[in-house]
């Protein structure tokens, strides 16, 4: 393994319960997350030690997207719906009510907001008409991660059901099913250029699909020793982590697939429980993770 340099740079703490959200703002050094208390809150990497309640709801909260074209935040209210925060107020714009389920992932392309819930049925919200467009109920266990294409075009939904769904954004027609793995999809992403679909699940396996042979399989590697929660890729796609009920963050190399780190509690001070959620900040190229332990760590990272 190269000698990629691992430091820690904070635990940020004030979340009571297991941190299970990130989500990124349109200045690099703001992000935000929530936890199964339904706290959102907001904190600065260059002042990480202080952060900032921006929302609280009554029910667990899985799920976040940040909207840049209005600097507002989506929180997605477990067995509820849907909440539009404004930052710059801290208020609630507007709620809908969509589901008596859980809200596992919320992603947007353009005016479309899609919502992955534990019933199995991905809603399709119009933003602008802020009304269900469409009910995608492709499967009876839950949705639990998206995914969308770099073009737009198309999307990936993870499920319960083990396998992984491709839907055309348009028409919100079914295009690929994928029998991915053996147990539960957690994580999902597609590398920055649209090459490969990545897929982590709860049989602790990373898969890599290829998206011009029509899903085809690519790569597999047994990455963790649990279920693989997140996977995130640098800003500039050469490198992705992975984070994992295991407790570990592991960082590989896109070009390769290969193992390049471990960050662990053992060498870096690394979680206690599981890593739940993971996002890499163009700030500093700093990695951010949210944990089990109700914690959010900050790390850098130095490449040779």
């Amino acid at each position: 393994m190269s000698k990629i340099e691992v430091s820690k740079i904070s635990t940020l703490t004030g979340h009571r319960d297991c941190v299970y959200a990130l989500a990124p703002s349109q200045q690099s050094n703001i992000f935000f997350s929530a936890d199964g208390n339904g706290l959102v809150a907001r904190w600065d990497l260059a002042k990480p030690e202080i952060g900032d309640m921006v929302a609280k709801v009554q029910n667990s909260v899985y799920a976040l997207h940040y909207l840049e074209a209005n600097d507002q935040l989506l929180v997605g209210h477990n067995f509820e719906g849907l909440h539009l925060i404004d930052l710059a107020s801290k208020t609630e714009v507007k709620s809908i009510k969509l589901t008596g389920s859980q809200i596992f992932d919320i992603q947007s392309i353009g005016n479309l907001i899609l919502a992955a819930c534990g019933d199995g049925v991905v809603i399709a919200l119009d933003f602008d008409n802020w009304a269900v467009r469409k009910h995608l109920k492709a499967s009876d266990k839950s949705a639990r991660v998206i995914a969308v294409h770099p073009d737009q075009k198309s999307f990936a939904v993870g499920y319960s059901d083990h396998q992984v769904r491709v839907f055309d954004t348009e028409s919100l027609d079914l295009l690929h099913t994928i029998p991915a793995h053996q147990n539960s999809v957690f994580a999902l992403r597609y590398s920055p250029d649209g090459a490969f679909l990545l897929s982590g699940s709860r049989d602790a396996h990373l898969k890599v699909w290829d998206v011009a042979q029509d899903y085809q399989l690519h790569e597999s590697v047994v990455a963790h020793m649990y279920a693989l929660n997140s996977i995130a890729f640098s800003p500039d796609g050469r490198y992705f982590i992975t984070g994992s009920m295991d407790k570990s963050i592991k960082v590989w190399e896109t070009a390769t697939f290969k193992l390049r780190k471990v960050i662990d509690r053992a060498r870096h001070a690394g979680h206690g429980t599981s890593v739940n959620k993971l996002w890499w900040s163009p700030y500093q190229n700093y990695i951010v993770s949210g944990s089990d332990d109700r914690t959010v760590s900050v790390w850098s990272l130095k490449f040779p």
